[in-house]
């Protein structure tokens, strides 16, 4: 059961409008045309960008712009049982909507029938993989140089114990009563992915959705950071 004490911790310490320790880091893998490595709580997140490239695969390419593809995988270690290897409904799914929450920011109409290919890797799983993954993959399309108009992040708000909270752990995750996952663009705060699941009034909707945002924000400053020291390491090694 989860428990929030009289003094608004949560049970691993956190407010109810703070989010879990991030970490993030640009151009760590040296064959990928763009990385990043992400952590937040209990996640370990790696993501590699290749392209734009072309593709033989022609029912997904579209003569006027380049297409996104997403792969997001979790690996079987990656959760406490043993996930069987491969892909699922699930993974599916995420990397439709990775797919679609990505595109808007990109400017691909410089790359007609040319394919960028993003390959999301859950390494462990601890709750909002999603919205980690969006904000990775974000961190990586930048890093490979492809020209975008905004950075996308993700982050959730929910209901636990009839109060809404940010950045849902696992375990809130599983035992709360509703998520909503968002990504936005960092800039003009456009929403790329909105998403629900549980109950909500109308208000805790609201709130929920102006705290995932705000969440966001928060998240925006460390892909910004992650960036200018990737730049910073590459203007240092080119003198």
């Amino acid at each position: 059961m989860i428990s929030i004490t009289k003094n608004d911790k949560r049970d691993d310490g956190r407010k109810f409008d703070e989010i879990r320790p991030l970490k993030i880091e640009a151009g760590v893998l040296e064959r990928a045309d763009g990385s990043a490595y992400l952590e937040v709580g209990g996640n370990k997140i790696l993501v590699a960008v290749y392209g734009p490239r072309e593709s033989y695969i022609r029912r997904l390419l579209k003569p006027n712009t380049g297409v996104i593809r997403c792969r997001y995988n979790m690996a079987p270690f990656s959760v406490d049982d043993r996930k069987r290897p491969g892909p699922d409904r699930r993974s599916t799914e995420i990397s439709k909507i990775a797919a679609e929450a990505l595109r808007p920011s990109l400017m691909l109409e410089g790359f007609p029938r040319s394919m960028v290919d993003v390959f999301i890797e859950i390494i462990e799983a601890e709750g909002g993989t999603r919205c980690a993954g969006i904000t990775a993959a974000s961190v990586a399309l930048a890093d490979a140089g492809i020209p975008m108009k905004d950075l996308v992040v993700g982050c959730a708000a929910g209901k636990v114990n009839d109060e809404i909270v940010l950045d849902l752990s696992e375990k809130e995750d599983k035992e709360g009563q509703a998520d909503v996952p968002i990504a936005m663009m960092s800039r003009t705060e456009e929403i790329t992915l909105l998403q629900s699941d549980g109950n909500l009034s109308e208000d805790e909707f609201k709130k929920a959705l102006d705290l995932a945002m705000e969440g966001c924000r928060q998240v925006n400053k460390v892909q910004i950071e992650a960036l200018k020291t990737k730049h910073a390491q590459d203007v240092e090694s080119e003198s």
